[in-house]
């Protein structure tokens, strides 16, 4: 069975999208080394996203590059699902899988489909979910060195919740986006769902 990944491009204040999910942002990235994003691309069957990053990609279609237009700048291609308490409202769309369920659900269902292959969520909201049910396997961190002050926080949590993260590999070939996978402290691959 593959891992259960959380993955994001964040700013140096901590945020993975600005206000209103804006991602013009995103153009301040090093770039990475060639090969990199399909190479990540390729261990990924299924990813989890949520609802309002899903409306606010749709809605800002005709304003996002390649880079941020699609999942891994359009390296990508699997099955992904959007957690809505509306599905049927997302049913027209052919690219997408919409659930109506919990992230327990959610990271069992892709994780049937996925196989040996792994599972991105890449929504701080479901991430945050699915850490409090210990789902997480690998974060996978890259950083724009840009401050952008507002917007949508890595890990927001009011009154705090600790979670340690021990380092376990950097990508030696992008140095300068400062790309490293982190595991959870005390934790082997696999454990969270059953």
């Amino acid at each position: 069975m593959g891992k259960v990944a959380w993955g994001f491009t964040s700013s140096i204040d901590g945020f993975i999208a600005g206000p209103h999910h804006d991602m013009n942002w995103m153009t301040s990235a090093e770039p990475l080394a060639k090969g990199t994003i399909e190479r990540m691309a390729a261990d990924v069957a299924v990813i989890i996203s949520g609802r309002a990053g899903y409306d606010a990609a749709k809605a800002q279609a005709g304003e996002r590059d390649e880079t941020t237009s699609e999942a891994y700048g359009g390296a990508w291609s699997g099955t992904e699902f959007v957690l809505t308490h509306r599905p049927d409202e997302l049913a027209e769309d052919p690219s997408i899988t919409p659930l109506n369920c919990n992230i327990v659900e959610a990271v069992r269902r892709a994780q049937d489909i996925a196989g040996e292959r792994d599972v991105q969520i890449i929504s701080a909201d479901i991430a945050r979910q699915a850490l409090e049910h210990h789902l997480i396997d690998e974060l996978q961190v890259f950083v724009v060195p840009v401050f952008l002050g507002d917007g949508t926080r890595i890990f927001d949590v009011p009154g705090g919740h600790h979670i340690e993260w021990e380092l376990v590999e950097v990508y030696e070939d992008s140095p300068r986006s400062f790309g490293r996978v982190y595991r959870p402290k005390g934790r082997t691959c696999g454990e969270g769902v059953k």
